[in-house]
């Protein structure tokens, strides 16, 4: 009863238009001051306590080397060099889009920047080219999401801290499904633009590649920074964010110059809002996730999943529709943070890998952020666009069913996520 009263004060407060990271924490508030013996301070104390998390503090310097890095060119170089290598290809700048989503993704970890940066470039040039309005629209939409599967993850990063979980481990795990995806879109792609006669630009000759792809170089770098200093143990997950800010940073002023210096304060001060935000939403989340333990929900569904013999088969499907649902309502942030309480000590009992499951989730929320009426990159898309949300969800329902379809293969097929993380780290 109690946990219906949750989410009839959650869905009553969303209804009234408010932000999540607002409804998030009113709700926590009520329920602690109406249905907790806890005192009202322990609000305060576990938000503060919830941000005490050195591999949290990642998240901003993701931020601020997203902001650098749409402002200060790098996406517009990534996809001239891109351009010149599949250009000649039947849908060839839809594929491109692809491809300079996967290495921009690579690069900040966020969905939304991503479909911003490389959006508001090819959007213009593959209607100017012929293509489609909804066709151009889907793809980009879609394509963003990749960015929260290769890593760097924004996403990957909070499943980690929530599931006390590796987060070097989970960035390996993202690797190879994040390249597949990838490679799906651009099968389906070819096929669409051939069956509708879209693409086949003249191929660029040699010059032009080289030149594109040597301007391209600086912004190639920043993964190598990124992941080469994880991986070789140079350096955290947190400290290696660090480097890729300095990095956006020094590239964006330094090298391609399309940032002043007088920019830089305004420039990282939009950036810090936009963390703020999500740290925010983080600390308000968990404090639900706080009271739903103390509540003794997830104990509960643990002994509920014990008493059906429930497996792992039935199980992981039922939070994949579960999720499904929820990422049509929630943004992505306010699911993960308010399911994970909940169903990790159910994945633990039933002995489903850790890391295997993260990879699930995230893909679930690449999933959210394309479906409607609330999925964030198909209103960024619209914007960029100028275009009836109609029309782009038209054109990203094939990917949203692509999708799917690598969902259920992740999901039930754990050796497709564990093969690199324990081939690289020794398995666990």
């Amino acid at each position: 009863m109690i946990v219906l009263i949750l989410f009839l004060i959650f869905l009553g407060l969303l209804c009234l238009g408010l932000p999540i990271a607002f409804v998030l924490g009113v709700t926590a508030f009520i329920m602690i001051a109406f249905f907790s013996p806890a005192p009202l301070q322990m609000v305060p104390e576990v938000m503060y306590n919830s941000l005490d998390t050195f591999p949290l503090m990642a998240i901003p310097f993701f931020v601020i080397a997203a902001q650098f890095m749409v402002q200060g060119g790098t996406s517009r170089y990534l996809i001239n060099a891109a351009n010149c290598w599949v250009r000649h290809w039947w849908g060839g700048l839809a594929m491109v889009t692809v491809v300079s989503c996967m290495i921009f993704g690579a690069l900040c970890g966020s969905s939304v920047a991503t479909a911003l940066a490389i959006g508001v470039i090819v959007v213009p040039a593959m209607m100017e080219h012929g293509y489609p309005r909804p066709f151009a629209l889907g793809v980009i939409a879609a394509s963003g999401t990749i960015a929260i599967m290769i890593p760097p993850s924004i996403a990957m990063i909070i499943y980690g801290i929530m599931a006390d979980e590796s987060i070097p481990r989970l960035f390996m795990a993202g690797f190879l499904p994040g390249i597949m995806q990838g490679v799906f879109y651009m099968i389906w792609i070819r096929f669409d633009a051939k069956r509708k006669n879209i693409g086949g630009a003249p191929k660029a000759g040699w010059p032009e590649t080289i030149r594109t792809t040597y301007k391209a170089i600086p912004a190639f770098c920043m993964p190598l920074i990124i992941l080469g200093g994880i991986y070789s143990g140079f350096v955290t997950v947190t400290e290696a964010a660090a480097l890729g800010a300095v990095a956006a940073i020094f590239i964006s002023l330094f090298i391609y110059r399309e940032v002043k210096p007088s920019q830089l304060i305004p420039f990282a001060g939009d950036a810090m809002k936009s963390a703020g935000m999500i740290m925010f939403i983080i600390c308000t989340a968990i404090t639900i996730g706080n009271w739903l333990t103390e509540a003794g929900l997830p104990a509960k569904l643990v002994q509920i999943a014990k008493d059906m013999n429930l497996t792992a088969f039935w199980f992981l499907l039922s939070v994949n529709i579960a999720l499904l649902i929820l990422g049509c309502l929630l943004e992505v942030v306010s699911i993960m943070l308010i399911t994970l309480p909940i169903i990790l000590p159910v994945i633990n009992a039933l002995g489903i890998n850790l890391i295997h499951f993260g990879i699930v989730m995230t893909l679930n929320m690449e999933i959210a952020l394309i479906t409607p009426p609330v999925g964030l990159n198909l209103y960024v898309i619209s914007g960029v666009g100028k275009a009836p949300l109609a029309e782009t969800i038209k054109g990203v329902t094939p990917y949203i069913i692509i999708t799917i379809i690598q969902l259920a293969l992740i999901t039930y097929w754990p050796a497709y996520t564990l093969f690199l993380p324990n081939l690289i780290m020794g398995a666990r």
